[in-house]
């Protein structure tokens, strides 16, 4: 037994494909897959959630036939599901992976995600009892108002403060409990320290003209809408999903709440799902441009034919420098 697995780290190889949400990460991770003899472990935060298959853009029925998936429909959409528990499964999918020989696969745009397991020894978690300190965080929201919180955050850490609105009280209390250490130990947003990652890590970044992705984007979207995606939300309502569940504040989702209500338009709805993805895709890119260790593949549909086997290629010679089998 070598140190690394004494001390159950799973090490070894990690190719892991990363990108703004439509840029067309999931079919060329099946392509992959399918090369490679590997299997894929979701990084998308609203994947964990069943029921909720149109709006985040899972990997169809017939896709998870074709590729095993790990990290899809763990969680029921009415409870929290944490970065701490998905990098606890995330790392045990990677290890079952590799004990049955086959190659992990890492793939999604949740940027924390992806970073709590391809740098996972600096993403530590404390135990304690975070439903506590946020009862008492919220509470104070309540009485002093969202300012007040954000007032403390800016000036115990204002480099994050400057990135989360004043009035945004769950990502303002979400700092708060990672300052208290009972979160993650990095907070979200803040500048990464170096890192290295205890994989043999391959990490491709895909990426595409801003016009280019804006238009997948919105077709995208069309299409969700056309597939049942506001259907898909009255189902989860009816089903005892909360209005406020974590779970019904992802893209697409919550926007299609006032719809139900009667409070808004579909089509307008619509334009602010759009709207809003788009803002969600450059700050995925702010993100993972901060990643030294993610090597860049333009992913245009008109230059797909010259990036595609120059992926495989890097692949391949990155398994076989790692003794796997091709």
């Amino acid at each position: 037994m070598t140190g690394s697995e004494a001390g159950g780290r799973p090490d070894g190889v990690l190719i892991a494909l990363v990108g703004p949400t439509a840029v067309g990460k999931t079919a060329l991770s099946l392509e992959l897959a399918e090369r490679f003899d590997g299997e894929i472990v979701s990084a998308d935060s609203m994947q964990v959630y069943r029921g909720m298959d149109i709006g985040t853009a899972k990997a169809t029925p017939e896709e998870r036939a074709r590729i095993r998936h790990h990290l899809i429909d763990v969680a029921d959409p009415r409870e929290r599901y944490s970065v701490a528990r998905y990098q606890r499964e995330a790392l045990a999918a990677i290890r079952d992976i590799r004990a049955r020989g086959k190659v992990p696969f890492l793939v999604g745009g949740t940027g924390l995600y992806v970073n709590a397991v391809v740098y996972y020894p600096q993403y530590r978690f404390a135990p304690g009892s975070p439903g506590a300190l946020r009862r008492r965080l919220v509470e104070r929201a309540r009485r002093e108002g969202a300012h007040a919180l954000w007032q403390e955050l800016s000036i115990r850490a204002p480099e994050v403060a400057r990135r989360i609105p004043a009035n945004d009280v769950r990502r303002i209390v979400r700092a708060l409990e990672m300052l208290a250490g009972e979160g993650a130990g990095l907070l979200p947003n803040a500048p990464p320290p170096e890192r290295k990652s205890p994989f043999h890590l391959l990490m491709i970044g895909l990426t595409m003209r801003r016009e280019a992705l804006y238009r997948a984007i919105e077709a995208r979207v069309e299409a969700q809408i056309a597939a049942g995606l506001l259907d898909e939300v009255r189902r989860l309502l009816a089903a005892g999903v909360p209005p406020e569940a974590t779970a019904l504040q992802a893209l697409g989702y919550k926007e299609l709440l006032g719809v139900i209500r009667g409070e808004e338009s579909l089509e307008a709805a619509v334009a602010r799902i759009k709207r809003r993805t788009r803002q969600y895709a450059k700050r995925q890119l702010t993100w993972f441009r901060r990643l030294p260790d993610i090597e860049w593949v333009p992913w245009d549909e008109d230059v797909r034919p010259d990036s595609r086997p120059k992926i495989f290629a890097r692949v391949a010679g990155h398994l076989a420098a790692d003794g796997e089998s091709l």
